[in-house]
């Protein structure tokens, strides 16, 4: 009776997942519609959609490949990629991203040999993809987790890595309806998880196959911070003054930081918008009085840039760099989807803020509590917290320096993921 049961349960199961299969891949259809519509209308949306159409991926005797969603999960993932390229010397290194964010500004990065879109999972992308670039070893940093893709590759026998992972129980591989997703969980090699808490969430679902290894964006900040980019054009600007940055912000962001401005008239500010379009940047330039403020792009016909306070970045690729002449730094999106990185300016050992959607970053979590950053739900609130930082000099320091202890203490994800791949 009981062996009947389960069969009947099992075959429930079999059931569910087919019927969800059938959803996800009608959904993964009707996703690539909506982007065909939106490319009429969005530049970026076009750029995903002709990125597919027209590229051609070239066949290779064997590779490793690299998959990341988008430009940060490249940045976190670098640190591996650089030890593979240099430890696999005889395998050709491919990058895919899901996002024209990370696929324009790294198409022609040093560490790949090819880079291309992901192809949109189905059964016949996967497997014509996979068949083309041959790979020994699969690596995919922190989600984005495909069926098809995953499926052949387990097919096929071929390792794949989830690194830097990280995991909540609100996620629908912990639902009861999460049955496929968890079926695509259990294709994958071994999970490099960023805490207990994943681990464990991991453990209830049936997967053990899970090592803690850390996040490997310490080893990308902390390399960054020991060895920044030095930026002269910058140094001039600021004058050996002090110098609050805002990274990543978005308007809601740039609205709370606007009169901190006027109220710290010696301080220098930096404003490193998230999207650099000109209505973007417009918008931003145009709510602060022109005597004070500059374009990074206006540089080269400036002579005189004495008096100005506020220097606006209108390009990509400086953030990173731009935290070393910072003594505070406020990231942006917290009052959006949620905080971009606070790890590079935390790594240059300076005081963090950001709005109040955190609680999915660990690291903004742990910087909290450690009174390393700060969290803000409003321009009264940021006041009072850059008044703290900008006139108790102590106290902005030993901030700091939690920050960057913080960083320090947590790297060495990538030793431990490379000892893994080397085997």
């Amino acid at each position: 009776m009981l062996l009947v049961k389960l069969l009947l349960l099992q075959s429930t199961n079999i059931i569910l997942i087919t019927r969800m299969l059938i959803i996800y891949n009608i959904s993964i259809k009707l996703y690539y519609l909506l982007a065909i519509i939106a490319s009429n209308f969005s530049a970026k949306a076009k750029a995903w959609v002709n990125g597919r159409r027209t590229q051609k991926v070239t066949p290779l005797p064997k590779s490793i490949w690299f998959h990341f969603a988008s430009l940060g999960e490249f940045e976190q993932g670098r640190p591996v990629l650089e030890q593979a390229k240099l430890k696999y010397p005889d395998h050709k290194i491919v990058i895919t991203f899901f996002s024209p964010s990370g696929y324009e500004i790294r198409k022609n990065t040093v560490f790949a040999d090819t880079v291309y879109y992901l192809p949109l999972d189905s059964a016949k992308n996967a497997r014509q993809f996979i068949e083309a670039i041959k790979p020994s070893i699969v690596v995919f940093t922190k989600y984005e987790y495909w069926y098809h893709y995953f499926n052949e590759l387990h097919k096929r026998q071929i390792p794949l890595y989830v690194i830097s992972a990280i995991f909540r129980p609100n996620q629908i591989f912990f639902k009861w309806y999460g049955g496929l997703h968890r079926k695509i969980l259990s294709k994958v090699t071994r999970f490099f998880v960023q805490d207990e808490a994943s681990k464990d969430l991991l453990k209830t679902i049936g997967v053990n196959n899970v090592l803690i290894s850390g996040d490997t964006r310490f080893d990308r900040v902390f390399t960054n911070a020991k060895s920044p980019k030095a930026l002269p054009l910058i140094e001039t600007f600021i004058e050996d003054q002090k110098v609050f940055i805002a990274g990543s912000t978005w308007p809601p962001d740039e609205d709370l930081i606007i009169p901190l401005i006027e109220r710290h008239p010696d301080w220098k500010f930096i404003f490193a918008p998230h999207e650099i379009g000109e209505d973007k940047i417009l918008r931003l330039t145009n709510a602060i009085p022109q005597s004070k403020i500059m374009r990074f792009s206006e540089f080269p016909r400036m002579t005189d840039i004495s008096g100005y306070q506020v220097l606006v970045i209108d390009n990509i690729g400086m953030l990173s760099s731009l935290y070393q002449y910072g003594n505070m730094a406020y990231i942006g999106g917290g009052f959006g989807v949620g905080i971009h990185n606070t790890l590079e300016a935390a790594a240059f050992g300076i005081p963090v803020i950001f709005g109040p959607n955190y609680e999915r970053f660990k690291e903004a979590r742990d910087l909290i509590s450690l009174r390393g950053g700060f969290s803000i739900s409003n321009a009264e609130e940021l006041k009072k917290l850059t008044d703290k930082l900008v006139f108790d000099n102590e106290f902005r320091e030993a901030t700091g320096h939690i920050c960057s202890d913080y960083v320090n203490k947590s790297k060495g994800a990538t030793e431990l993921i490379m000892t893994t791949l080397l085997r």
